[in-house]
């Protein structure tokens, strides 16, 4: 057995989208596989037959990213471009999506219609009619081409831009209704509101909607709409207070189980709970008043591709993936808000299908990574082994639990892992890697940059410090206290590892961290010299900068630091890295990409230029056509490179007496 390759990740299998057929006889899902000589990835459907027990590859072109099963149980429907034409005509900008049909149990995919729009979710109603969620421009006309503006670029509103969705100003997701029987397309939704999801009611007659009407500066608070798909008509359902909803689905013709927040008590991040809403009057009733978790999977790892629903309704339930501690868990609830934990074992739950009784997820489990599991009675049975190799070929680094008590009351949860082929009494140098959010977490799942680095001979550790996901609104909260309670318990958890561990040597320290791991690790440089190298990762150094050019800085920033520039403009600049980027004494590489709008490249270079001005080493790796999700779903070619850079500086100053 061998230790993991730093290019290891291309031979990964990643799995996203699982769902089952219309009689739980058959469950699709896609396969993704890193391309490395065509430097991309490559998604095709599989199906497993369950009474079968029978797993079988559907697809095999390798656009397929998506699907979505017809109600007869037996074809799958998928948007891929699958001719030069078509491919031709989306590099020029048309926005037109086609969609093929495939038979599960044999038979080559076939085109079945085009709809002239990006469509983002497409739903089967009755008649052979489908409701389509696409995008529109409200400042283009109808089928008009973005080549022609390639030129120039207008901007009417904020956020103007979106991280891996390029320009977006006046973009809007629009409903439509489609009969691929005569090509007719027409707009449910038009103007300037923007749907955010739609689900619909059991005869499939209604959708309730969610969506933001605006002009000039999105909000963060959004409404719910009734659509009627018989007469085409929408209807604004009342409010009584403004609320941010994130999902809604018919209990019954006049109310909804809704999932959202009001974000009074701790803002954007404040998590989600569960509600009743009355269609007719808007009331909202709290169905779960305890419930202090959020409601999705934050457990980090740079080893997944593609999308999962979060929240399903199926059968008088609502399904959802929360994550409590530092692992993620399926649960469902009633309409009366009682809830039920469905999977037991530690980890990650990265996707999930559902039908009546019968339950798969996509999960992550010890240090495998992604395979498919079938759940009974909270016993999983794993059905695949894509990803098995990994655990036969490779020596792994074991991930070792150690909480810490940074403050009265305060427990951090966190790991260490040792260098493979570790020797006891031999000195090592060691990583501190902090994650981004701040509202995510760590866990013990697998994570290949840490296993590469523990093979390359490091010791790696890290842990959840406040501001994490899975301890509740109190623990997360470090709203106007960014750099201050998160740094401490960064350092108090580093001094109880280098207490723990004493064969790392403490004179041989690094730190590395994306977004705001990134931001985080340009603070570190600025205010302790104990680490010997740094690799800041498309990081935050200036607030004021951060809050008016990125795609949620304009919300982001005056929540989560608690000021702007025109009331406080002195807090902004306190919490800012680069206000103490004149004490910077460490060696300190940063990785960015020129297209991540989350956290622009000036942030980057900001805190590289200043540090280049105070005669402290350094260096900038830009990578073109890439976003913030460089180090999770970039090009094969750049994720390889960036890991290859981060590696090379820390050996470089940490390899070294």
């Amino acid at each position: 057995m061998e230790p993991i390759k730093l290019n290891d990740f291309t031979n990964y299998t990643f799995l996203s989208g699982i769902e089952y057929n219309s009689t739980g006889t058959l469950a699709c899902f896609v396969v993704h596989k890193a391309e490395l000589d065509e430097n991309n990835y490559t998604s095709v459907l599989w199906i497993y037959d369950e009474p079968q027990d029978r797993l079988y590859q559907l697809t095999a072109l390798g656009e397929e990213r998506s699907f979505m099963w017809l109600e007869d149980g037996e074809h799958v429907l998928f948007a891929a471009k699958r001719s030069k034409k078509d491919k031709e005509a989306a590099e020029k900008g048309r926005e037109e999506t086609v969609f093929f049909k495939i038979n599960v149990r044999g038979g080559e995919a076939r085109e079945a219609f085009r709809i002239p729009l990006k469509v983002h979710k497409l739903y089967e109603l009755n008649e052979g009619r489908f409701l389509a969620l696409g995008t529109v421009n409200l400042g283009r006309a109808s089928g008009e081409e973005k080549e022609k503006e390639k030129d120039w670029e207008i901007l009417d509103e904020i956020p103007y831009w979106a991280n891996g969705g390029g320009f977006t100003s006046l973009d809007r997701t629009h409903a439509f209704l489609f009969d691929p029987q005569t090509g007719q397309l027409d707009e449910l939704t038009p103007g300037a509101l923007d749907i955010q999801s739609a689900a619909l009611n059991a005869d499939k007659t209604r959708a309730i909607l969610i969506g933001s009407d605006y002009q000039g500066k999105a909000p963060q608070t959004n409404s719910l709409y009734v659509l009627d798909l018989t007469t085409g008509s929408v209807e604004k359902v009342p409010e009584t207070a403004p609320f941010a909803y994130v999902s809604a689905h018919f209990v019954s013709d006049d109310t909804v189980l809704a999932v959202g927040t009001d974000m009074k008590s701790y803002g954007l991040n404040e998590n989600d709970r569960f509600y009743r809403v009355d269609i007719g009057s808007g009331a909202r009733y709290l169905l779960t008043p305890s419930w202090d978790r959020s409601l999705w999977n934050s457990v980090g790892s740079d080893c997944r591709y593609g999308r999962s629903e979060t929240m399903r309704w199926h059968n008088g339930y609502l399904y959802f993936v929360s994550t409590d501690g530092a692992d993620s868990y399926l649960h469902r609830i009633n309409p009366d808000g009682e809830i039920e934990r469905l999977t037991r074992e530690p980890g990650s739950v990265d996707g999930y299908a559902v039908h009546r009784d019968k339950l798969l997820v996509i999960a992550m489990r010890g240090l495998n990574l992604q395979e498919v599991y079938r759940v009974d009675n909270g016993t999983e049975t794993r059905i695949t082994s894509f990803n098995e190799w990994v655990t036969q070929e490779r020596v792994l680094a074991e991930v070792e639990p150690l909480n810490v008590e940074t403050a009265p009351g305060v427990i951090i949860d966190g790991w260490v892992m040792r260098p493979v082929g570790y020797q006891a009494g031999e000195k090592y140098p060691a990583i501190l890697n902090i994650h981004g959010g701040p509202k995510t977490v760590y866990g013990s799942v697998f994570f290949h940059e840490m296993q590469y680095w523990a093979a390359q001979g490091y010791f790696v550790f890290f842990c959840n410090p406040r501001g994490s996901d899975g301890k509740g609104n109190a623990f997360a909260d470090i709203r106007g206290k960014y750099g201050t309670i998160d740094y401490e318990d960064l350092m108090s958890f580093t001094d109880e590892v280098l207490r723990r561990y004493p064969d790392i040597d403490q004179e041989r320290l690094g730190v590395t961290g994306g977004s705001y791991g990134g931001f985080m690790t340009n603070w570190i440089i600025g205010h302790t010299q104990r680490f010997r190298a740094a690799a800041s990762q498309r990081s935050i150094s200036n607030w004021v900068s951060m809050g008016w050019t990125t795609d949620i800085g304009y919300f982001f920033a005056p929540d989560q630091i608690a000021a702007d520039p025109w009331t406080d403009y002195e807090k902004l600049w306190e919490h800012s890295p680069l206000k103490y980027a004149d004490r910077v004494k460490t060696p300190t590489l940063f990785i960015h990409s020129n297209e991540d709008y989350r956290c622009w490249l000036p942030e980057a270079l900001q805190m590289f230029s200043a540090l280049k001005y105070h005669g402290v080493d350094s260096r900038l790796v830009m990578f073109r056509g890439e976003n913030h999700e460089l180090s999770r779903s970039g090009r094969p070619k750049n994720r390889i490179k960036r890991l290859e850079e981060i590696t090379a500086w820390f050996d470089r100053y940490l390899k070294t007496n």
